[in-house]
């Protein structure tokens, strides 16, 4: 597992498993809204189905960015680096787990109703899916926040 900690691509000071995270952080709300896309032209198969496929990569990622963030030293490790005070970038950073953990809790609670229901074009479920691609949108823009906090300032 090595080579998790080699220089990224992206030409930051962060190792190669951040990059390749927050690459991922960066399309996802992309990714959602083409499976949303589905949706809206009532293909209502493709979209669970890619919507659950993301939610498991999506899972997945969360995975190997944990286990690469807890064999680097974490977050104390990480700013030791940055011009960023520690107290800032760790409110920072708070709030973008607040809004990740919120928002994957509603994105499987949204899959798992849907699962449930006869009726997926049915009004508090697509108000569910509004809430969670806002706070997939959300949980990017906070990670992106982390990660120039942590890697470029």
């Amino acid at each position: 597992m090595k080579y998790m900690f080699e220089q990224g691509f992206l030409g930051t000071r962060a190792p190669l498993f951040m990059d390749f995270t927050t690459l991922i952080v960066v399309l996802l709300p992309f990714l959602v809204a083409f499976a949303i896309y589905f949706s809206k032209k009532r293909q209502y198969k493709i979209h669970a189905f890619l919507q659950t496929i993301i939610l498991v990569i999506s899972l997945i990622i969360i995975g190997y960015f944990e286990y690469g963030v807890r064999l680097g030293g974490g977050f104390n490790e990480y700013i030791k680096h940055s011009s960023v005070d520690s107290s800032f970038a760790s409110s920072i950073l708070i709030l973008h787990i607040v809004i990740a953990t919120i928002t994957l809790y509603l994105w499987i609670e949204t899959l798992i109703k849907a699962k449930k229901m006869q009726n997926l074009s049915s009004y508090s479920h697509k108000d569910a899916g509004i809430r969670t691609f806002i706070g997939i949108v959300l949980t990017s823009l906070s990670g992106i926040w982390v990660y120039i906090i942590l890697f470029i300032l």
